[in-house]
């Protein structure tokens, strides 16, 4: 009894550790009531800066877009994510998507977590009925510090590492 004891304990124990290494999902970030989940993709690539003077006649590093492969749970990639932003699965199925809402990652030299919503889609497939998107678990991909934007630089793009995972949900 004893021994069944300690194993449930060490059990519980490795999985309250696992659960601490996945950080939760706010709740600002939900998708819709009655969305599914449909994809789980794991993006790898860059996010593009454009620099820009802004309103104030200020220069500074201004989003372009991604660009990113998405990668299955096995590492295989099954699409790209892209400008607009838009994801476009191998099977040909495309979603375009805009912000609906955001929370700062939790490691602060990371883009945030996002939950948008589609604006638009192509072709048949996965992706064809996808009624929101979660980007989360990011790391890297804000402009570099070390990368200044100023008039001398005026229009150029610098590329930022980075990664995150991509949740696709449908509604049914």
């Amino acid at each position: 009894m004893r021994r069944v004891l300690q194993a449930a304990l060490l059990m519980s124990s490795s999985m309250a550790a696992v659960a601490a290494d996945r950080p939760q999902i706010p709740t600002e970030l939900t998708p819709p009531a009655g969305a599914k989940l449909v994809l789980k993709a794991h993006a790898t690539g860059s996010q593009i800066y454009t620099c820009k003077a802004g309103n104030d006649g200020a220069f500074q590093w201004v989003l372009k877009g991604p660009d990113a492969d998405l990668h299955d749970q096995k590492g295989a990639v099954i699409g790209h994510h892209s400008v607009g932003p838009t994801w476009k699965h191998k099977d040909g199925s495309e979603v375009t998507g805009k912000a609906s809402a955001h929370v700062d990652s939790p490691d602060s030299d990371s883009i945030p977590w996002l939950l948008l919503s589609a604006t638009g889609h192509t072709g048949e497939g996965l992706l064809a009925k996808v009624t929101a998107v979660q980007r989360i678990n990011t790391k890297g991909g804000k402009p570099a510090a070390a990368s200044p934007c100023d008039a001398s630089k005026d229009g150029t793009e610098t590329k930022s590492p980075y990664s995150a995972d991509y949740l696709f949900y449908a509604e049914k």
